[in-house]
């Protein structure tokens, strides 16, 4: 049975988020899901003050009973406690998976530069809020059951990394900021305007000199400017890829959706898990 602990570094879901989540995971052999009362709290933006959001993930990670911690939902937050957190890990949070995607990939980065173990860009419980979003929340699900289907095509033998663009952004010059040498780095980004995403590529690519290439997932529910920015993503991609030497590999079949799919880092092989 794997045992999956669920927690909100960022922002809340609710009691009933969590019950029809508990519902599709019975439909999954071999799985066993635990919420932590955490995930309710609400204080302001977030799940709980910044010590309740901190002291229950450091309590899932460091259960050894627990062989995965999902990150309950995006939002904001995870910065706040992520530096703190890896300080309070011991050696059982060494052998556990710890699934999320965009805000979480503050705590994803954080991990994977401690060697803590297993970051994986994955749909979040919270994602059964969208419309027809059981089918994200079952990829990881399955995922955690053994099954691979869900993960994104293109890896390509290089490890691999996948965040929000934003916060990708946001780690660079931190001490949150991985090691992304030799890696495929995979972007999305949700709600921005192209000269936003223009500007974060600007920076972002200045900083990934040595990765092995960047593929580019979706660009959701972009903003229609004043004026036209007169380039699409994949050429804002394209453009400060080139400028920065760095391999643009094309598209990635990832994004804020339900068809997000699954990215384990590092060196993590396509198969059926014991």
């Amino acid at each position: 049975m794997i045992r999956i602990a669920i927690c909100a570094p960022a922002r809340s879901i609710t009691p009933e988020d969590a019950a029809r989540v508990t519902d599709l995971a019975a439909g999954v052999p071999g799985i066993a899901l635990a919420f932590h009362p955490q995930c309710y709290q609400n204080e302001g933006h977030f799940a709980g003050s910044d010590a309740a959001r901190l002291a229950a993930f450091v309590e899932c990670a460091s259960d050894p009973a627990v062989d995965a911690v999902w990150f309950a939902r995006g939002g904001y937050g995870s910065n706040r406690i992520a530096e703190a957190a890896i300080a309070r890990l011991g050696e059982a949070a060494r052998t556990k998976a710890y699934l999320g995607y965009s805000d979480t990939g503050y705590l994803l980065a954080a991990l994977y530069r401690a060697g803590i173990g297993r970051p994986v860009h994955a749909p979040m419980p919270g994602d059964i809020r969208r419309e027809h979003g059981e089918a994200a929340v079952l990829r990881t699900l399955r995922w955690l059951g053994g099954d691979a289907a869900g993960e994104e095509p293109t890896r390509d033998g290089h490890p691999a990394a996948a965040f929000n663009l934003t916060t990708l952004a946001m780690l660079c010059g931190t001490a949150l900021m991985p090691d992304l040498t030799g890696h495929v780095v995979h972007v999305e980004e949700v709600s921005e305007h192209l000269y936003a995403v223009d500007r974060l590529f600007f920076h972002v690519t200045a900083q990934l000199g040595g990765i092995a290439g960047l593929r580019l997932g979706r660009l959701g529910d972009v903003p229609e400017n004043d004026v036209p920015f007169g380039q699409d993503a994949e050429g804002i991609a394209q453009h400060w890829c080139a400028r920065h030497g760095i391999p643009y590999l094309g598209r990635a079949d990832i994004g804020h959706d339900i068809d997000n799919k699954i990215v384990p880092f590092g060196l993590e092989d396509r198969r059926t898990r014991d």
